[in-house]
């Protein structure tokens, strides 16, 4: 007679089945026989966060880094709408996630009976936040459909995945399958000639420039390859790194600077491969870009979003480019100054970015120096990120930056911790504002509690500074609720068992950072910018331009 399980156990065993090896969650008493199976199994590690929002930032900051699914449980109601903004996150980065979460007893459900932990139409509001939602109505349908549930997380594009279990469904009893694996993910191959098309329209290009977005991570090796064919390359902040930010032949996220807009007037084709072009990084879809304006997208439904392509090819990146190598070897006949006027305009970028520092280019330049080079950079929503740390801090992997992209605040010290978890013996740099930061105060005790190997900087300016700067250039100077009561992050750090740095003279920033870098554990670095003082330039949210 075949072995009885939970349906608690049959969902760990098929994480485990899936390659899954950390979790995240906070335990409660819709999800305990998830988790008891973890426990007694010992094979998934379980990290509890101290509130699911955090718990679905790790999951996403962790699936980055690892390329891999990313997994959240959670408990119902509230809990469950707990984690709705960190789902938003992921969902704007198209992180593969499994999100597990509970749900009242069947006989109750849906009845508006005011249930305990009953959400009204929980549903609804997780496939807000999701690629897709399912819910196991009986035990014997549960592996099916987290089967799909997986395929559908890591099938392009990805997303998180929302699967709601019933408590007494988890608690109920079946047969252990014989067979316990995920679906086969397959991605869109592109039709050849579809390829060989666009391949003869790249070939008469004599200055041919690719844009990278996040839906390229996993093609390095072809775009290596097609820059030693002489194509040049920029990025998405979510494309970083795909070319190592020191190779002179990508112009890296300086995507919207003056020089490089310029740069963009002598290029004859533009390639843009995984990007969705954000308004937030093409002056509201008015920068100019080259034309003809050529596009490669796992999603057929990105044809015609924000700028109109003169030739769309809906298939898989890796398989495009690598087709397009192929097709192009001894084909282009690049201009021999196309990669000198690339570096200059970079060049360029970077000196017109740095005059605007002031101070902090020395802290910019002592992290650059202080870190590995294969260090996991994470960043959450805050002026210095948006001045320097989304464009000049470089890092050299397609799955070393990690940034709240959907540019909610309060997500960095969360996503720090997953992403540290997932780094593998890296070095992980996490960037955070003071205001930020008290978003997720709790996830610090996961850090300490998992050992996390995390460098935490804390650009603390007692406030919303960019809300400050926008007062200042639009509300004439009007300073209202953006200055905060800040903690002693010295004792804040005691307390909660991090080692605390402060720098507060920008001199003493190389030596410092330096310390810290090399130390491990949950380490924090307060950078006291009312010390140090302000930037050359103020950051009043992301250039736009009219439309001509």
């Amino acid at each position: 007679m075949p072995e009885q399980i939970t349906v608690g156990e049959l969902t760990a065993r098929f994480l485990e089945a899936c390659g899954v090896d950390t979790a995240f969650g906070v335990i409660s008493i819709h999800n305990m026989p998830i988790l008891d199976a973890f426990g007694r199994r010992n094979t998934v590690r379980f990290v509890p966060s101290r509130g699911e929002a955090g718990a679905v930032n790790m999951a996403d900051a962790f699936a980055r880094v690892r390329g891999s699914l990313g997994v959240a449980i959670t408990s119902t109601g509230t809990a469950a709408g707990n984690a709705g903004g960190a789902m938003v996150e992921a969902q704007t980065a198209g992180t593969p996630l499994l999100h597990l979460t509970g749900q009242i007893e069947l006989p109750y459900l849906d009845r508006r009976w005011s249930y305990i932990h009953e959400a009204h139409d929980q549903p609804g509001m997780l496939k807000a936040v999701s690629k897709a939602f399912f819910r196991i109505w009986t035990p014997e349908s549960a592996l099916g459909v987290l089967q799909e549930a997986v395929r559908c997380a890591l099938s392009a594009p990805t997303g998180p995945v929302s699967v709601e279990i019933p408590i007494d469904v988890q608690e109920a009893m079946v047969a252990l399958p014989d067979y316990i694996a995920p679906l086969p993910v397959t991605s869109a191959a592109p039709d050849p000639a579809a390829l060989d098309e666009l391949a003869d329209r790249i070939a008469k290009a004599r200055r041919p420039l690719i844009w990278l977005g996040g839906g390229a991570r996993h093609a390095s090796a072809e775009v290596r390859a097609l820059a030693d064919l002489g194509c040049i390359f920029v990025t998405s902040v979510q494309g970083r790194g795909i070319l190592p930010e020191d190779d002179p032949r990508t112009l890296g996220a300086f995507n919207v600077s003056a020089p490089v807009e310029e740069f963009y007037k002598s290029c004859d084709t533009l390639l843009v491969v995984g990007s969705r072009l954000r308004g937030n990084e093409t002056l509201k879809y008015n920068l100019k870009l080259p034309r003809p304006l050529y596009q490669v997208d796992a999603d057929p439904q990105a044809h015609g979003r924000g700028y109109t392509a003169d030739f769309f090819l809906g298939a898989d990146a890796k398989q495009t480019l690598a087709g397009l190598v192929e097709r192009l070897r001894d084909r282009l006949k690049v201009d021999p100054a196309f990669a000198a006027d690339a570096a200059k305009a970079r060049a360029a970028a970077e000196v017109q970015l740095r005059q605007g520092l002031g101070p902090y280019d020395a802290l910019v330049n002592a992290l650059q120096k202080g870190v590995p080079s294969d260090f996991v950079w994470v960043r959450d929503v805050t002026v210095s990120n948006s001045t320097w740390g989304n464009r000049l801090l470089r890092i050299d992997g397609p799955r070393n930056g990690v940034h709240a992209l959907g540019g909610g605040i309060g997500m960095g010290a969360a996503m720090g911790v997953g992403a540290a978890l997932a780094a593998k013996g890296r070095k992980t740099v996490a960037l955070s504002g003071d205001g930020g930061l008290m978003l997720c105060l709790g996830e610090l005790a996961t850090a300490v509690q998992e050992n996390a190997d995390l460098m935490l900087v804390v650009m603390n300016d007692r406030g919303y500074g960019v809300i400050r700067n926008i007062q200042d250039a639009k509300f004439g100077g009007r300073h209202y609720y953006v200055d905060l009561h800040t903690p002693s992050f010295p004792d804040l750090a005691k307390a909660l068992g991090w080692k605390h740095y402060r720098l507060s003279k920008i001199d003493e920033a190389e030596s410092l950072v330096a310390k810290v870098a090399n130390e491990t554990g949950p380490r924090m670095l307060e950078v006291d910018m009312v010390a140090i003082g302000p930037f050359a330039n103020a950051f009043a949210g992301p250039p736009v331009r009219k439309a001509s």
